[in-house]
């Protein structure tokens, strides 16, 4: 008797991840959203008509994600993926090879109220959808050299974090033995710096301070380096003109600049001062319901960095501007707090830096333009008068608030 052995037949899912390009029908176009990670990128392919239509799992390399969808490239509207750590290469190389690619900001991808699942597969579907409906606003991709200089001027915010660091871990450690600490360590005089090296310690408490103040020592070298860069930088014949201007304003020298050049980059892409100051974070947080308006603390959003250089030459342009300094008073009686009033400030100095940068005009020049009607002198003792408001662009006359002309 014979006996037959059935051989069983196993069915095997074709990998997504060497699946070939989608095919499109004519007149379909597709939305492409990856999930980007650094040793893989997760693809999804959204179409208007068919949904989801492909989804692969290829290995990170911008060169082999730009190549494939090159057959139906002139039906791919979109490829978009959220800003991370791999920066913006991917971008750059997408566009380089004819797509429309964008980079969303994470906190501006829209998310579902309550909590909902996670994963790669989930989120490259989630972005090529919202990509094929519309409500994803993408961030400006600065180009190669543009990247280049926020590193340095990064580095250099770094390296001071750094330092005041190492300065805290000296002052901690006197702290913790019951030292005193020496005359002028406040502001870390030279002789104050030496004062924890004479301490009588014994050997194993004696190695912790000086590898801290040798650290501390290294640190005030590398900062003092990086604001060299950027002053040559400033004076580079690419930045030397837009960096001439704003220094015209009192406060502003070539490190602050030098940041709102490149951390403000393309200042023709604003449409007014308030676009300007949402970006850089220093705009109020408005709440509004039918007549009624109310404007809170500002939004905790923004660039940091070049908040912290405004707010810094903002003291600097009270101090030495005499309109500066009677609009500053003004916002402490009105506000009641000094922190608040230099905030103001510091946001009428970055529309300043902005118009400054558009015009190409001086600070004075601009600060005493034309009017309707010539400017009459002033009685002593009276107070003076408004300057004229400039002209707006569009309709109606700029608010007061944006109206930063001082004398």
């Amino acid at each position: 008797m014979t006996t037959t052995t059935k051989k069983k037949v196993r069915f095997v899912r074709p990998n997504s991840s060497t699946s070939s390009t989608p095919r499109l029908d004519s007149g379909e176009t597709a939305h492409v959203g990856v999930d980007v990670h650094k040793a893989s990128h997760h693809v999804a392919v959204v179409t208007d008509l068919r949904g989801l239509v492909a989804s692969r799992t290829p290995p990170a390399d911008p060169e082999s994600l730009s190549e494939r969808p090159k057959p139906i490239g002139s039906q791919v509207a979109r490829v978009v993926y959220e800003a991370g750590p791999t920066g913006f290469t991917l971008a750059r190389r997408l566009r380089s090879s004819g797509l429309r690619a964008g980079v969303i900001a994470p906190p501006k991808t829209p998310t579902m109220p309550g909590p909902e699942a996670e994963s790669d597969r989930l989120d490259r579907r989630k972005l090529a959808v919202f990509a094929r409906k519309g409500p994803l606003q993408p961030v400006r991709v600065p180009e190669e050299r543009e990247g280049a200089d926020r590193r340095v001027l990064r580095l250099r915010e770094q390296l001071a974090r750094k330092l005041r660091a190492a300065q805290q871990q000296v002052k901690a450690f006197l702290l913790q033995h019951g030292i005193a600490e020496p005359a002028g360590l406040t502001r870390w005089t030279a002789a104050s710096v030496d004062a924890p090296r004479r301490l009588e310690l014994t050997p194993e408490p004696r190695l912790r301070p000086d590898v801290m103040l040798d650290e501390r020592q290294h640190d005030r070298e590398r900062v003092a380096r990086a604001p060299r860069r950027l002053e040559e930088s400033a004076g580079a014949g690419r930045h030397r003109e837009a960096v001439a201007t704003p220094r015209t304003a009192p406060g502003v020298g070539p490190i602050t600049a030098m940041t709102s050049r490149v951390e403000l980059h393309d200042p023709a892409r604003f449409r007014d001062g308030g676009q300007v100051a949402r970006v850089i974070g220093l705009a109020p947080q408005v709440s509004q319901g039918g007549p009624t308006r109310r404007e809170g603390r500002r939004l905790k959003s923004g660039n940091a960095r070049l908040r912290t250089a405004l707010v810094e030459a903002a003291r600097r342009w009270v101090a030495g501007d005499e309109a500066a300094k009677a609009r500053y008073r003004r916002l402490v009686a009105t506000t009641g707090n000094g922190k608040k009033a230099i905030a103001g400030m510091a946001r009428r100095l970055a529309i300043l830096l902005w118009r400054l940068s558009l015009s190409g005009e001086p600070y004075r020049a601009a600060a005493w333009r034309p009017g309707p009607a010539p400017a009459t002198p002033e009685r002593p003792g009276s107070r003076p008068r408004p300057l004229p408001e400039r002209p707006s662009s569009g309709a109606g006359r700029p608010r007061a608030s944006e109206d930063l002309r001082v004398r």
